[in-house]
């Protein structure tokens, strides 16, 4: 196996006909293994709430795909979710509630649990060549824990989970599937550190490893910049005494832009090491965690190295990329770069600077910066200063790229951000070196020049990155980015009212504002800068 897996279940449910341009491109590279990635997104006999409003792929439209790729020399294998992973059904039926464990995991033992998971393997049995299937099964935490734990007590987890498998392959083997499973649950459950990555107990996984014959276990990492961790994790999976496939990573999941650079250093890494302990199947997975917002075809330049990694020549790459794409590999690789603006911004900047609250001014990271002339020389937020000039450059870049038709709307997109970003990015900082100065002059003029210039980049950004939405996914999933945007807008503009009323005297202060920033230590994500408050929904 040489395969990508795609995630169509984060809100970006592929269109047939961009899963059809995608296959284009992975065949001519010599990938062999299409995998979708749904969790609910894909019709059940009778189950019409399963994956409803999500934009779950009929079973023609399945046919319909599987047929493009059988004729392009792909199998489409489908990767689905068998124990966690499936919160999205809850939402909708008492009946599915009633098989809930806990959070977003099934219940073992009960008969209705493989009812369903018996229409799952039936329903994609009438559709689709392929016999071979993931069923995931891994990131089940709570396993047990649950309904579980007050119906049967506590049971030793591993048995749960192990007991369960046996039941899911045995369904799998009735319609004729050979399945595979992520490896982590087995490895954590099995041993007494409950880590996965290089703290495996062999023996302790040698006394418990009763796994059905018929599986394959998928070792997955896609962090991991030491080559003997590979190996360790290769060879820790082996004393399961099953087949094994390794699963990389083409970052699709920080946020708005790939990281194709990150994908091919840890791919070159991982396929060194399969290749050296005789593992022969491979794929790379593009997850899209938070809502699917980056292009599943910003990671060609990742997907290309995987594919030419054994040559080691950057070169045959880029002529390969050419080749198959008509576009320039360092063209494609300037999208990594809205995510770089410093080395001492972590995590997903592109995002969070874009969402931030200006009003709401946290760490942006946790490293140490030598003293500056600056008036925030003490303050964490003087890491921003000059990511504004570094977002315009990056457009001016990305405007002189001429790209075709299949890739101007992703492109037309980071043009977009990054101008949104060039006012942004140092939005907040503007605004509190005025208000910290007492300059009311300074700061109205901020209010109402780069609030509003601001407020109508992101709206542009908005309706480019619809178009783009829309090129590549189903309509389901967008409304999310609505909320998003047109969340971020109203509070750009709610902030900018505020500040008005401020400098004309309305108020005294501005509470948000007499708050210094704090430095923690939690790292950056995007969600603790968008607001302090609490966020809940109700059940």
């Amino acid at each position: 196996m040489k395969g990508i897996m795609i995630d169509c279940s984060r809100n970006a449910v592929m269109t047939p006909e961009a899963i059809k341009r995608f296959v284009n491109i992975i065949s001519a590279l010599g990938y062999d293994t299409l995998m979708l990635y749904t969790e609910d997104t894909y019709e059940v006999d009778g189950e019409p709430l399963f994956g409803y409003q999500r934009g779950r792929y009929s079973k023609d439209e399945l046919r319909d795909v599987d047929n493009y790729c059988f004729q392009n020399n792909v199998e489409l294998v489908p990767c689905i979710q068998t124990l966690a992973h499936l919160n999205s059904i809850f939402k909708w039926s008492d009946e599915y509630e009633k098989i809930r464990d806990y959070d977003d995991i099934l219940l073992v033992d009960d008969e209705r649990t493989y009812q369903l998971i018996d229409r799952m393997f039936s329903s994609l049995a009438s559709c689709l060549r392929s016999r071979r299937i993931h069923i995931g099964m891994d990131e089940a935490y709570m396993v047990g824990l649950g309904k579980y734990l007050e119906k049967h007590g506590f049971k030793k987890r591993f048995d749960i989970i192990n007991r369960h498998l046996h039941k899911v392959c045995a369904i799998a083997e009735k319609y004729g599937f050979s399945p595979m499973i992520w490896s982590d649950m087995f490895c954590k459950l099995a041993t007494q550190s409950g880590d996965y990555y290089g703290n495996i107990d062999i023996e302790k996984i040698r006394q418990q490893a009763d796994l059905p014959q018929n599986i394959t276990l998928v070792y997955w990492d896609y962090y991991s910049t030491d080559y003997d961790r590979y190996e360790k994790m290769i060879k820790g999976n082996r004393e399961f005494n099953r087949p094994i496939i390794f699963a990389g990573g083409a970052w699709t999941w920080k946020g708005f832009s790939p990281d194709n650079s990150f994908s091919m250093s840890t791919t070159k890494l991982a396929f060194k090491a399969c290749n050296n302990n005789s593992v022969k199947d491979i794929f790379l997975t593009a997850w899209g965690d938070d809502g699917g917002e980056c292009s599943r075809f910003a990671i060609l330049p990742a997907l290309t190295y995987a594919a030419c990694n054994l040559k080691n020549d950057i070169e045959t790459v880029k002529e390969e990329f050419k080749k198959i794409t008509n576009m320039n590999f360092d063209d494609f690789m300037l999208l990594d770069k809205l995510d770089k603006p410093s080395e001492k911004l972590d995590g997903s900047p592109s995002k969070y600077l874009l969402y931030n609250d200006p009003n709401v001014l946290k760490s942006y990271t946790n490293h140490s910066l030598p003293l500056k002339a600056s008036l925030y020389v003490h303050s964490p937020i003087h890491y921003l200063h000059g990511v504004n000039s570094y977002y315009k450059n990056l457009m001016e870049q990305l405007k002189t790229v001429k790209p075709s038709n299949d890739y101007k709307p992703m492109f037309d997109f980071y043009i977009s951000l990054c101008d949104a970003l060039s006012i942004k990015s140092e939005l907040g900082i503007q605004t509190r070196m005025a208000y910290e100065s007492n300059d009311k002059k300074r700061l109205l003029f901020i209010a109402e020049n780069n609030y509003s210039t601001v407020i109508t980049k992101i709206e542009k950004c908005y309706t480019d990155y619809r178009k783009l939405w829309f090129y590549e996914n189903k309509p389901y999933g967008f409304e999310i980015q609505d909320i998003r945007f047109g969340g971020l807008i109203k509070r750009i503009a709610s902030c900018k009212d505020r500040l008005i009323e401020y400098c004309n005297g309305n108020c005294d202060t501005i509470p948000e504002l007499e708050e210094k920033p704090y430095n923690h230590n939690r790292g950056t994500t995007w969600a603790r800068i968008v607001t302090a408050g609490v966020i809940s929904h109700i059940v």
